[in-house]
């Protein structure tokens, strides 16, 4: 779930009075489950100008008439809030760090549990480069340990159409640019001028739509991977999630978030800074 790093002035793009953006977020809320009021206030309206210019829509009040008849816009404001931007392996130190400390770590606390099962939770998963990346490096690196202790992947995203294009698994060579070309070779199969994910990573992978802000319980988790979704909500908001994500990892488990993102407010009490370049962090819950 990434929206736009730049926030760009455009003073060609329509103004959106209060009113209008509250019809348009119930709208949201109401149809989709959506929840704009969580997301930052100047990424909201520069993407819903811009999509209110593209339908040619006159007033952000027509563009609101429109957008309560046709599921097509509806659906393209969704994609448009949450752009998605994502390939294998993205910012390759920190996955070198998960695999030479972090999943060992984590396979040796479950030995000294009794080889309980470990979870981990690509959160805002956009169209399934991360999750899947995490699927190759047990396969790759760990099969001995997984097929000891079972590790489920979860990947989540408030996109339900984006989740469809992850579980299909088929990516341009352009997502694949820091996957070593021999590993493409083992584990990718081409299709035309794409290339295709093995079963056998797609189906250590479940995905379902999760909205950080919902009243849903999160899952017990061992790993969360968090990184450029925090950004773009509000601080009250970054330390609600970030204190529930503390409650998910009670057993001790590992947050990583994005290279410019960091813990805030009183959420820092609920974690022990394990690697601050890689922004990875252990709940001490």
């Amino acid at each position: 779930m990434i929206l736009p790093r730049g926030i760009i002035s455009d003073p060609t793009l329509p103004e959106i009075p209060a009113s209008d953006i509250e019809v348009i977020r119930k709208i949201l809320a109401d149809r989709t489950g959506f929840q704009l009021s969580s997301y930052k206030d100047k990424c909201v309206r520069r993407r819903i100008s811009i999509r209110i210019r593209a339908t040619h829509s006159s007033t952000a009040a027509e563009y609101c008439t429109l957008l309560a008849g046709d599921d097509r816009e509806l659906a393209h404001l969704v994609k448009v809030l949450t752009i998605h931007v994502s390939h294998f392996f993205r910012n390759p130190s920190t996955f070198q760090k998960l695999r030479q400390e972090i999943i060992p770590a984590l396979f040796a606390l479950s030995q000294k549990a009794g080889g309980r099962p470990l979870t981990f939770w690509s959160v805002g998963c956009s169209t399934g480069e991360e999750p899947y990346s995490l699927a190759l490096l047990l396969l790759e690196h760990f099969a001995g340990q997984a097929a000891v202790t079972p590790v489920s992947i979860l990947a989540s995203d408030v996109n339900a159409a984006i989740l469809d294009h992850a579980r299909d698994a088929l990516y341009g060579p352009e997502r694949l640019g820091e996957v070593p070309p021999d590993l493409v070779a083992r584990r990718f199969t081409p299709e035309g001028d794409r290339f295709r994910l093995c079963d056998e990573a797609r189906a250590m992978v479940d995905f379902c739509r999760a909205d950080l802000v919902s009243a849903d319980p999160f899952p017990a988790c061992d790993l969360i991977l968090c990184r450029n979704v925090l950004i773009y909500f509000e601080r009250p908001q970054q330390e609600v999630i970030l204190k529930r994500f503390a409650g998910a990892l009670a057993g001790g488990g590992f947050l990583v978030l994005g290279k410019s993102e960091t813990l805030v407010g009183g959420a820092r009490g609920n974690f022990q800074t394990v690697c601050p370049v890689e922004r990875i962090y252990r709940a001490t819950q």
